[in-house]
């Protein structure tokens, strides 16, 4: 299993950073690896909502189903699969002066015989990160 876990701030409050990062197709706007991310169901955005997620990582193209399956006013988590990984992105949030606070964790777990590259992906999760921390604060502040 691969893990990175970052920390920053940003200069909108908890309510209009959780508001923008519930819906995962706005991912393709602050996660540097995503080309595309599309809302799979309609109405408005609730735990259970699902994206299909077209990502470049490790120089391969991957697909995954991204479903919400925590929203609470403090913290979100998505979880993706596809038929040899599960991604969890899990962002806390707390206020910090007239800001936010943003944890943000990603961890991808591989199956089966791409086990094997867990060491590739650890060392390439851990590159992205600063990407990501980078891309999200810029676009929240722009908000």
């Amino acid at each position: 299993m691969a893990e990175i876990r970052r920390s920053f701030t940003v200069d909108k409050p908890p309510g209009v950073v959780v508001d923008y990062l519930r819906d995962f197709a706005r991912a393709q706007d602050w996660d540097p690896g995503t080309l595309a991310c599309t809302r799979l169901d309609s109405g408005p955005v609730r735990e259970g909502s699902t994206w299909h997620n077209v990502s470049q990582f490790l120089g391969r193209r991957a697909e995954l189903t991204y479903r919400l399956v925590r929203e609470h006013p403090d913290r979100l988590t998505f979880v993706g699969e596809n038929r040899s990984a599960t991604s969890v992105d899990d962002l806390t949030f707390q206020p910090a002066g007239s800001g936010t606070r943003v944890t943000y964790q990603a961890d991808i777990r591989l199956r089966g015989a791409a086990r094997l590259a867990d060491p590739l992906v650890r060392l390439a999760l851990t590159r992205m990160a600063g990407g990501v921390v980078a891309r999200m604060s810029q676009v929240i502040n722009a908000l």
